[in-house]
């Protein structure tokens, strides 16, 4: 495939050419987002294949955002339709007993700057389920608490508390991380 404008063409066509195109051209970026929502390699893989099988049934990408967001988009709704289907998404609710306990916001961001981006995702990936998928929704594709509310069908503070609690827990995670490693 020569350009965008082809591949979509030929995806909208069900060419199977442009469909491998398009899924080489992918893949491994989505396979990351998928496992951002999981935190678990065989089931993004599991939610990755299903993605673009939804692509390829119904390729109803319009142009009105580039093919990157679009299929970005579709990932995050099947990765996010999955956990769903698990009753994941039930297990949002935190109590205060269960935060863990603060630690020097300074101290974290500093030494966050020393992780490859690889074990900072893979910190990511460890979070309870509910805290990951709030802190995906929040910081990669940028909703707000009002927008990951509205599409997970759970209280707008629901929300702010588990990206609180996926805040603490990854600063926890990282000072102990840059403590070993010392």
């Amino acid at each position: 495939m020569e350009t965008e404008v082809e591949l979509v063409e030929g995806c909208r066509a069900g060419e199977e050419t442009a469909q491998k195109a398009l899924y080489m051209l992918y893949a491994r970026q989505m396979l990351s987002v998928c496992y951002r929502y999981t935190g678990d390699l065989d089931v993004a893989h599991d939610v990755l294949h299903d993605g673009f099988i939804k692509i390829f049934t119904h390729f109803s990408f319009r142009g009105e955002c580039s093919l990157t967001t679009w299929v970005t988009r579709v990932m995050v709704t099947q990765a996010i339709d999955y956990l769903r289907r698990q009753k994941h998404i039930s297990r949002l609710m935190v109590t205060e007993e269960q935060l863990p306990d603060v630690v020097d916001e300074d101290t974290v961001a500093e030494a966050g700057w020393q992780l490859s981006e690889e074990t900072l995702m893979q910190f990511v990936a460890e979070l309870p389920e509910g805290c990951r998928t709030v802190f995906n929704l929040f910081v990669f594709e940028e909703k707000s608490h009002k927008e990951i509310a509205e599409l997970l069908h759970i209280k707008e503070h629901s929300s702010t508390s588990q990206l609180h609690r996926a805040k603490c827990i990854l600063a926890k995670r990282i000072k102990e991380y840059v403590e070993h490693e010392r």
